[in-house]
Formats: structure tokens, sequence, C-alpha cells
């Protein structure tokens, strides 16, 4: 039986067509899987509270974050040795199993189970992560900005849709016998489930299979080798190897991992924020309102920050970044009780993340050669993850022993060596020219 690597390199009309085709599957798995990751992320902290008490409800969301990262690293490996589909797939079916493990934890009332059940659940939001890198697996290069954009952008779909749905499953399962707040994650796991089906059976031909047959066959690797050397030996150590060597794909991760701490610290602790001056009938409505907005500008925009990434350049988006995340601490660090000028900070936190989450994304998959590509994107995956995590799990603490603005300020200075990076001189050649 034929596979992707034996068919014959396809002709650039059709490559064009592949590449259509491939984005707009992607657009709908992230709309499906969005939706199974922003219900469990959105439930998963209450539900923990309620099962565990509060004193831990904050783990559920790092146990989440930890375990897309720490997933990132099989599931890229995988897509070393045999394409983006199966690592996708495998994804999805990590997190779908994890989804199932929190309604056993609901019934039984196992905490461990429950946290082993979210740990997995990481791999619905790994597989969304991913998901950005293929849609540039075959994009052209003036494109590649806008086309990664579009998939992230999809995710916005599925964020806005995620609250109703999971009210649906929330009166839908409790018919059948389920405790409160179990239902939305079965559903998320019927989400991921579903995702996985549309991937295995119709991202054909795998891009980035697709993407290794149009390179030279003998194309060196940094540190020697040939592409098919690369591929068996992808792993993290030699993915740090060629970030180690390149300093735009340094300067990728570093915008991607920095864009995502800063985010999750200010505003994990913007709804503790909140709740220092509006009381209990009106904090949720309010939380809600606020980090719905947020997200809008983390998602909805990012069609405009990859035309720009394109049009203007990859390096001064991510500069732009920086600067809107630097305005975000600003303006939430100094809005006080002003829940309006609070917003706008975390509007602006969003806006940021945007810029050099697109921005870098795109630095660091042109940066580097195909047959090494899924494991600096896994690198880059769990850099980010930890420093989310690290964020998240700091940030509470920060909260407590110094206040709000005090995080925002740790949070802008933590920008900085990004911004020193930023500011050094271009490599003389660009990347496509170099690779």
């Amino acid at each position: 039986m034929a596979t992707d690597l034996t068919l014959p390199a396809p002709s650039r009309p059709d490559v064009a067509r592949i590449q259509r085709r491939t984005v707009r599957l992607l657009v709908a798995t992230q709309i499906i899987g969005g939706i199974g990751v922003t219900i469990g992320f959105a439930v998963g902290p209450l539900f923990a509270a309620r099962m565990a008490g509060t004193a831990v409800a904050g783990l559920a969301q790092s146990a989440g974050v930890v375990g897309a990262g720490l997933l990132a690293v099989p599931i890229t490996r995988i897509m070393s040795g045999h394409g983006r589909r199966p690592g996708l797939v495998m994804a999805y079916l990590v997190g779908a199993v994890g989804g199932v493990l929190v309604v056993l934890a609901a019934v039984t009332g196992r905490v461990p189970l429950l946290f082993l059940g979210i740990l997995l659940f990481g791999g619905g939001s790994a597989a969304n992560l991913q998901a950005r890198y293929t849609a540039v697996d075959l994009a052209e290069p003036g494109r590649r900005g806008r086309q990664l954009s579009l998939v992230v952008w999809a995710t916005t779909i599925g964020a806005v849709a995620a609250p109703n749905f999971a009210a649906l499953a929330d009166r839908t399962t409790s018919g059948w016998g389920l405790p409160p707040l179990a239902g939305p994650f079965a559903f998320s796991a019927a989400a991921f489930a579903l995702a996985a089906g549309v991937l295995l059976v119709a991202l054909r031909p795998d891009p980035l299979l697709t993407a290794r047959r149009l390179a030279p066959a003998e194309a060196p690797t940094p540190g020697g080798g040939s592409a098919a050397t690369g591929r068996r030996g992808a792993g993290l150590r030699a993915a740090w190897r060629v970030v180690r060597e390149r300093p735009a794909a340094r300067l990728g991760i570093a915008a991607v991992a920095v864009g995502h701490l800063v985010m999750i610290a200010v505003m994990s602790m913007t709804p503790v924020r909140l709740g220092e001056y509006h009381d209990d009938t009106a904090v949720l409505r309010v939380v809600g309102i606020v980090l719905s907005l947020h997200i809008a500008g983390m998602y909805a925009l990012s069609p405009v920050v990859g035309w720009l990434t394109d049009r203007v350049g990859r390096r001064p988006v991510i500069l732009g970044g920086l600067a809107l995340l630097l305005a975000a601490c600003a303006v939430a660090g100094s809005a006080g009780h002003h829940t309006p000028g609070l917003t706008v900070g975390l509007v602006l936190l969003g806006l940021g993340w945007s810029g050099t989450m697109v921005a870098g994304s795109t630095l660091l998959s042109e940066s580097v050669p195909a047959d090494v590509r899924p494991g600096v994107q896994g690198l880059s995956d769990l850099t980010m993850g930890l420093a989310g995590a690290g964020a998240g799990a700091l940030s509470g603490f920060v909260m407590q022993v110094a206040g709000y603005p005090a995080l925002t300020l740790l949070a802008a200075i933590a920008t900085v060596p990004l911004l020193a990076l930023a500011l050094r001189p271009a490599p003389g050649r660009a990347p496509d020219e170099e690779d």
C-alpha cells in the first residue's frame, strides 16, 4: 500500500489545492475542538472547587496547561515520524480519554482521578495548538502569517459557542444521573472524538509529509546529516540544537513563551481583582463580560495580525505585540477599582498575546527545515505551557503578598529579555533563503 512518502510530489497547483483544503478542514476541527477545550477550562476550576475545595481549584487549570505542554512532546515525535494526521488524532483522543476520566471522577468522588483526567484533557488543547503549525506546512511564504492566523481565529467561534453548549450538556446529562458539571466534560470528550474522526478520515494527503517530498531530498540539517536522519532524531534534544543555532527560531520560541506567560499571569488573577470590589451577586456577570472581551482580543483580530505579519514582517509584529502587552500591564495595574479601565487592559492583553503568538509561531515555523519542524514546534509548545503554568501558579502568591498592581509590574518586567532579543540586528539572510 502506498504511503504519503511514496506518492509522487504534487505540482504547485496541486499544492495550492491541498493547502486550501487543509486550512478549511483545520478551521472546522478548530471550532469543534475549541468548544471542547473552552468548556473544560471554564468549568474545570469550579468543578474542582466543589469536589476538593477552593484551595486547590486553581490547580485544575494549571493541570490542564501542564498536560497540554507535556503531551506536546510525544505528539510531535509521532508527527516527526508519521506526519501531522496521526499526531493530531492521537492528541484529540487523549483529550477525549481525559474527559471520560473527569466524568468517572465525578461519579466516584475520587479527586486524584479528577486531576489525572484534567491532565490528559490537555491533549485537546495540545491538538488545537499544533493545528496552527499544520496550516503553515504548505503555505506560500507570503501567506504563512495569514494561514496560521486563520486557524487561530477559528478558536473564537468555539470559545463563544462553548458556554451555551456547556449549559445544554449539563441539563441533558442531569437526566442521565450524572452529577452537576460532569455533563460538559462528557460533551467535550465527544467533541474531541469527533474532531479526531474528521481528521483521521479527511486530512489526506498529510501536509507535513507533502512538504517533505517537495523539499530537496538531501537537504542538510543543522549539525549535519540528511533530512531522513533529521526525521529519525528530531526529538527535543535535536530540536534544541536547531533552535540554539538559529537566532530567528530562538526569537520565535521566546515570543510565544513570554507572550503566554504575561497573558496568563495577569488574566488568571483578574477575576480575583474584580471580586475585591464587586459583591457575589454581580461578580460572575462582570467577570464573564471582562473575560469574554479579553478572549475576543486574543482571537477575533488574529486574521488582521496575520496579514500584518506577512505585510510588515514577523519581527515588527512581535515588537508591536510586546508594546501592547506593556500597555496592558500599565492600564490594568493602574485601573484601581475602575472596571472599564481594567477591561481595556484585558483587551490590550489579548491583542498583545495575539501579536506574539501569530508572528512568533510563523517565524519559528519558517526558520527550521521541514524534517525537524515538528520537534521544534513541540519544544515551543512545551516551553509555552510550562511558562504559562508557572505564571499561573506564582500569580496567586504575588497577588496575596503584594497585590494586583505589583503583579502587573512583574509581568511587564518579564518582557525585557524578549524585548532585548527582538531588538537585536536581524540575520543577513531571510529564513526562507537560508533553508
